[in-house]
């Protein structure tokens, strides 16, 4: 009798186990063929129709037009490719957020980092134009991870004194609007020409990527997002408490700082391309769970750069074309399309809680 038990129990674990594999599988399958149907439409549309054999054979051969040509492999690819990383990025950043502070609504954007790492960089390219004349993709990262981490000093901060996480993300807002308020101000005081720049990275954009720019994302998102990966048991260990954490040998102020950098890093690569860009860090990791139907880090953080990627392709889509010859800033539309998100997240859990 106990054998029978025994081996239905071993039979259920091993199907359900299958059951789980196959989902995992079947959404990663989804998410790269997403990937690259996304990819397809965006270099195919715009002012300049390509037809899909032509892009094809410009991708693949090098073989084309010339201002076809031109158009995929200077301003399109950079543009669709950089879309995806730092999509990928900031919705890992947002995860990261959302692990060290136990809550769901936690991400760049909502807490200040993004503003925080926004008034760095305008700060730096108004010094530097006005002083030296040029700056590099490296000098703006910098400058983007030195203001998101003083954000991020500052909610820390609050966090020893504000116990309740409402209040903190309320403390983590208004920290944005300071933000943000310098940032302005500062801005009155630069030249006519700088303003038009700032102005336009301010408000969110994936335009104007160069293979320059891909290399120092690639570079830092991508050791950023292996170290992510790397810490996906102590994560795991983390979500189920920090008690638990430290039986399992976890040392807590030094993966709490870890986690920091880390979400600052990718969120201040963000910040430092393509400007402040909304709801995507909180939307996407939520997006993940659900498809993925776990909360397995080992499962969800790739799971969570690569629907995050796909989801910024499609957000640069439509701020491209829903207007066209128009463009919408990025924000615009991970804001229409993000915030209804959060708020059915935030609905969902005040239900769970009655």
């Amino acid at each position: 009798m106990q054998n029978k038990e025994t081996k239905q129990e071993q039979l259920s674990f091993h199907t359900e186990n299958f059951r789980k594999r196959s989902r995992y599988t079947f959404v990663f399958v989804c998410m790269i063929a997403a990937f690259f149907v996304i990819t397809v439409l965006n270099i195919n549309t715009g002012n300049v129709h390509i037809s899909v054999p032509k892009i094809l054979r410009i991708l693949f051969l090098r073989d084309g037009e010339a201002v076809e040509y031109s158009i995929i492999w200077k301003i399109r690819l950079p543009r669709i490719l950089m879309a995806a990383l730092l999509g990928g990025a900031l919705s890992l950043s947002g995860f990261l957020l959302q692990t060290f502070f136990s809550n769901p609504i936690a991400g760049p954007f909502v807490l200040g980092i993004s503003s925080g790492a926004k008034m760095a960089v305008a700060l730096t390219m108004i010094v530097f134009l006005k002083y030296v004349g040029h700056f590099s993709s490296y000098t703006l990262v910098v400058a983007a991870f030195i203001g998101s981490l003083i954000s991020t000093g500052f909610i820390l901060l609050m966090s020893k004194k504000i116990h309740h996480m409402a209040s903190l993300l309320v403390g983590g807002i208004m920290i944005g609007y300071i933000c943000s308020a310098i940032t302005d101000f500062v801005v009155t005081f630069a030249d006519d020409s700088d303003i038009v720049n700032l102005h336009g990275w301010s408000q969110g954009s994936f335009s104007g990527m160069s293979w320059g720019n891909i290399k120092v994302a690639v570079v830092v998102v991508g050791i950023a997002t292996v170290c992510t990966f790397l810490l996906s048991k102590p994560i795991s260990a983390y979500q189920l408490g920090e008690a638990y954490a430290q039986s399992m040998g976890v040392n807590i102020k030094v993966f709490r700082v870890v986690i920091i950098l880390l979400s600052s890093i990718l969120s201040a690569c963000v910040t430092a391309f393509a400007g402040p860009i909304s709801f995507v860090g909180i939307a996407v990791p939520f997006l993940t769970r659900k498809a993925f139907g776990t909360s397995k880090p080992i499962v969800v953080i790739p799971g969570t750069f690569f629907i995050g990627a796909v989801f910024c392709m499609i957000c640069d889509l439509i701020a491209r074309m829903a207007l066209a010859p128009v463009e919408l800033n990025i924000s615009t539309v991970t804001s229409i399309l993000g915030a209804p998100i959060v708020i059915y997240m935030m609905v969902k859990r005040e239900k769970g809680r009655m």
